[in-house]
């Protein structure tokens, strides 16, 4: 049964935002990031979704963790840290539709902190948010059907991963499938989800900007509970993922060589075209540039080129892309 929720003008505008700025961050090289940004990533991402539960440690004490130095601070949030270390170690390795590697990320993200890691509630249960009761959970009996159909609508609804993404993290959260743990495995599964189709999630630490904007986000769920719809909450959930894109490209704006354009090409694996196409795949770049960068392309063999004058079109050479 398909999840509740209507496919509003924002959303849809945030949608669109959203494809334009990873098409950029792809043509960036921004899904291919240095050892650096990917470690201070991993390390905000971590930060933010543990703050979120409350955790203590700072990003300078889970830096040190991550370098396997010794910290003074609280043992459940050393562990907790420890604990989603593993599992953002681990990342790639999960399927983004599969049950079973869902429990498998709960367990390595609870381990020690919880009875049963990895397995779902036995008891119902009520969600408090500052001292208030928000939320009555479905009853424990119903999880592991209500998980099976939220993983069902995942892998065969025809909407985008995008919004799909955004109504699993709200459904999951609706659902409290596990005793704890749930706010932190919502936010993990939906950047898993997205790492299925755009590798750019993976160094995206969108979770911090739902840190920055935590009265927001449980203000979005609210709603969405108030009138049994989710799309309060993607909305929300879209225009921080848009932001955090905003922010990915404003920090790491570079002008590219001509290596790393040619091997963009050579990447997509862009079949014929013209110099025109190039110049429309890198809008910053003059015609003389791209004159300059296709040359050095059939000079050095990654291209191969026919026709003359404004007939004149590239094809990669297969043997040496």
């Amino acid at each position: 049964m398909k999840p509740p929720y209507d496919i509003t003008g924002a959303i849809l505008k945030l949608t669109t935002s959203i494809s334009e700025k990873l098409g950029e961050a792809k043509a960036l090289f921004l899904d291919k990031p240095s050892p650096d940004l990917r470690k201070k990533n991993k390390i905000k991402t971590i930060h933010s979704s543990l703050q979120i539960e409350g955790n203590t440690l700072s990003e300078e004490q889970i830096t040190a963790i991550l370098e396997n130095k010794r910290v003074i601070g609280p043992e459940e949030d050393i562990l907790e840290v420890h604990n989603a270390i593993e599992v953002y170690d681990k990342i790639r390795e999960f399927s983004a539709f599969s049950v079973r590697s869902f429990k498998k990320a709960h367990k390595l993200l609870m381990t020690g902190l919880i009875e049963n890691a990895g397995e779902f509630r036995k008891k119902s249960v009520g969600i408090a948010h500052r001292k208030e009761i928000v939320h009555i959970a479905p009853p424990a009996q119903n999880v592991p059907y209500l998980i099976n159909d939220l993983f069902d609508y995942l892998k065969k609804d025809e909407d985008p991963l995008l919004i799909k993404s955004c109504v699993f993290h709200y459904e999951m959260v609706f659902i409290h499938p596990f005793p704890d743990g749930n706010g932190r495995m919502a936010r993990l599964w939906q950047t898993v989800i997205l790492m299925h189709q755009y590798p750019v999630f993976e160094y995206l630490p969108f979770e911090s900007l739902i840190s920055q904007t935590q009265g927001d986000y449980y203000k979005a769920l609210k709603s969405s509970d108030k009138i049994a719809n989710a799309t309060p909450f993607i909305e929300y959930l879209l225009n921080v993922i848009d932001n955090s894109l905003y922010e990915l490209l404003r920090s790491n704006v570079k002008k590219l060589t001509s290596k790393e354009r040619l091997e963009y090409i050579a990447d997509i694996g862009l079949n014929e075209f013209s110099r025109k196409d190039y110049m429309n795949i890198f809008k910053n770049i003059s015609t003389a540039t791209a004159s300059r960068d296709l040359k050095k392309g059939v000079d050095e063999g990654i291209l191969k080129i026919f026709g003359k004058n404004n007939q004149t079109r590239y094809i990669l050479n297969k043997r040496k892309a």
